[in-house]
């Protein structure tokens, strides 16, 4: 599944899009949602955003669509009027007089109006938005030591979105090695210093995810650009110690570590 970074990029993609222009042409596969074609005809996009994994788009209207990408759903952008060829099923087509942006094979789509959005039952059971500019490493902090988290192992607590949304499986990977813990660590087992170090990791690595793509180049100019230290590495010697990286399975996911270095 998609993690946080990858859906943020995917949105900020139909953003360019989009965004600020009128659709001409609006339909969805689910019977429950054509009513609303004719309304949203004629209206703007006027942003789109990302809670952890979740997509919100908000037209100007008044209306405001939540959509899941789930494990198969995924998003294009096309030249209006454009019938791709794909084995997808198509679920949504927001098209201008331009671009079109394309939702395929997602189930969880909804329209709600923009100002009840915020109750949707999974925006409210999901914790802050690990990439949200305004979350800071002592509120990460504080929601590590809270009594719903402290006692929670690592392994499953980092890919819970009740902790931080849009943490997922390679993500908990690469946080675990950059602040040098093993999986099996609680919250509450961490002095001071390993709570502060876990903190920035949480927030480090998931932003640098995102606003570097993903490129493997450490020569590049605006410095270091993320890349996988553990994940997916079986075998590979560990770049802070040289021991090999091991593969096991943990929450039912496979998760990468290094047990030399990460203690």
């Amino acid at each position: 599944m998609p993690e946080g970074p990858e859906i943020r990029r995917a949105a900020d993609k139909l953003v360019d899009a989009v965004v600020g222009t009128p659709l001409t042409r609006v339909w969805f596969a689910f019977l429950e949602l054509q009513h609303y074609q004719a309304q949203l005809v004629g209206s703007t996009i006027e942003s789109i955003d990302t809670r952890g994994k979740a997509l919100l788009t908000h037209f100007s209207c008044g209306l405001s669509m939540y959509s899941h990408n789930q494990l198969y759903g995924v998003w294009r952008v096309v030249e209006a009027g454009a019938e791709p060829d794909s084995k997808r099923s198509l679920r949504v087509r927001l098209e201008t007089q331009e671009r079109a942006i394309l939702l395929y094979s997602a189930s969880d789509i909804e329209i709600w109006p923009s100002g009840t959005i915020a109750e949707h039952p999974f925006l409210q059971r999901i914790g802050p938005d690990v990439l949200d500019e305004n979350l800071t490493v002592t509120e990460v902090k504080a929601r590590l030591l809270s009594p719903r988290f402290y006692r929670r192992q690592l392994s499953g607590m980092l890919l819970d979105q009740a902790f931080l949304a849009g943490l997922g499986n390679y993500l908990r990977a690469e946080i675990l090695w950059q602040a040098k813990l093993a999986p099996q660590h609680k919250p509450q087992d961490l002095d001071p210093l390993k709570l502060e170090v876990l903190a920035n990791a949480l927030l480090d690595v998931a932003r640098l995810s995102y606003s570097t793509r993903g490129v493997v180049n450490e020569n590049h100019h605006h410095g270091a650009l993320f890349r996988f230290k553990v994940f997916g590495r079986t075998g590979l010697p560990c770049e802070r110690c040289g021991e090999p990286i091991v593969k096991t399975s943990l929450s039912s996911r496979p998760f990468f570590w290094c047990p030399c270095c990460q203690i």
